[in-house]
């Protein structure tokens, strides 16, 4: 799309000076094609009466194809290779979705233990949590080491030898940081720690993944990365042994079968990044097709949950069991209510007016 101006020239339009601003497939315009098309699969669900999950599992894979691009992938998995892991994933792919409606797919909590919360209210929602059936809990970690030490002894402690614990550094460290911490951590058997360091730091996964896999330690992580490239280079370098895959940061459902399919081929285990705010009624379709047509296996593999915003949405996520059941309305399960958006307009719906009046009293 180009606009004339007034001497005959062609002056480049807002769309392709973002791109050249921020650089192909990420930042702002990324996030943008993310909505847009999220919201065209949505539709097209809705137009064929299933949700996203069912929509994609039923897809002939010649089709689920067409909506990759393969653009810079190809040196670690082509259109062809593509096609066999789908076509492999036919077997057994009904009596994965039976299992998917009857158990759901394996969920882990990170409301337990935000940093900043204090020893009592950690307590208590770890006991709530253990009460609700979960097994499979993540803490925050990467403000102060003894403090670390002490709440992961806690939670530890409370959950139990047998349980699963995650930690999740959130970009904290430099690499040599990351390694040392982690590696004072080690007594209290995380799976994994997540975002060690930048995100943007491939190299710098791989080397703290190197450092902590004698451990017992996988490095985690995805919810920031740009594009598929990204995951690709993860991948390669041998960065990660649990990816994680963010419904909105990729650029929507077509990117994100790319690097399921690439998952897939490298082994690698997807645990959605799943943090509230909508994210967790969006991926569960993601991972629960993975399941059903792509991975097969849910070996170490579980979908992150967080408790909170649920209430705005108009399907939001079922959890039984401490598992995601699969959303049966025709959808991504994506559509707020509309009293929710009308309360959250800017700058007219009530809750700006209240934030704005504050701001100007």
């Amino acid at each position: 799309m180009r606009k004339t101006g007034s001497k005959g020239m062609e002056l480049p339009s807002l769309w392709e000076k973002a791109r050249k601003l921020i650089g192909p497939e990420k930042g702002v315009v990324h996030l943008a094609t993310a909505a847009v098309l999220n919201a065209v699969w949505d539709l097209w669900a809705k137009q064929e009466g299933k949700p996203l999950w069912k929509l994609l599992v039923d897809m002939d894979p010649r089709m689920l194809l067409s909506c990759i691009d393969f653009r810079y992938i190809t040196d670690v998995l082509t259109e062809e290779e593509a096609y066999g892991i789908l076509q492999k994933g036919q077997i057994g792919k009904k009596e994965r979705e039976r299992q998917m409606l009857m158990h759901g797919y394996p969920a882990y909590t990170t409301s337990c233990a935000w940093l900043g919360y204090s020893d009592d209210t950690l307590k208590q929602l770890c006991t709530e949590a253990l009460q609700d059936g979960w097994t499979r809990f993540k803490v925050k970690v990467g403000a102060d080491l003894q403090d670390d030490i002490r709440r992961c002894r806690l939670i530890r402690n409370m959950i139990g030898p047998e349980k699963t614990l995650m930690m999740d550094a959130n970009q904290r460290w430099d690499v040599p940081e990351a390694i040392e911490w982690m590696s004072k951590l080690a007594e209290f058997k995380p799976l994994w720690i997540e975002e060690p360091t930048s995100p943007d730091d491939i190299l710098g996964h791989a080397t703290i993944s190197k450092a902590l896999v004698p451990l017992g330690i996988g490095v985690a992580t995805g919810e920031q990365c740009h594009n598929r490239v990204i995951f690709k280079q993860l991948l390669q370098a041998k960065a990660l042994q649990f990816l994680q895959i963010d419904s909105c940061r990729l650029g929507s459902v077509n990117e994100n079968l790319s690097v399921l399919l690439m998952a897939k081929k490298f082994e690698i285990p997807v645990c959605p990044h799943a943090g509230g705010v909508g994210l967790c009624e969006l991926v569960q379709h993601l991972i629960i097709f993975d399941f059903i047509s792509v991975s097969a296996s849910l070996k170490n593999r579980m979908c992150e949950y967080v408790d909170h915003l649920h209430e705005h949405f108009r399907y939001p996520v079922t959890i039984k069991k401490a598992s995601y059941m699969p959303p049966k309305d025709a959808g991504y399960s994506t559509e707020m209510k509309e009293e929710s958006v009308k309360k959250h307009q800017y700058p007219d719906g009530e809750v700006w007016k209240k934030l704005l009046a504050a701001q100007n009293n």
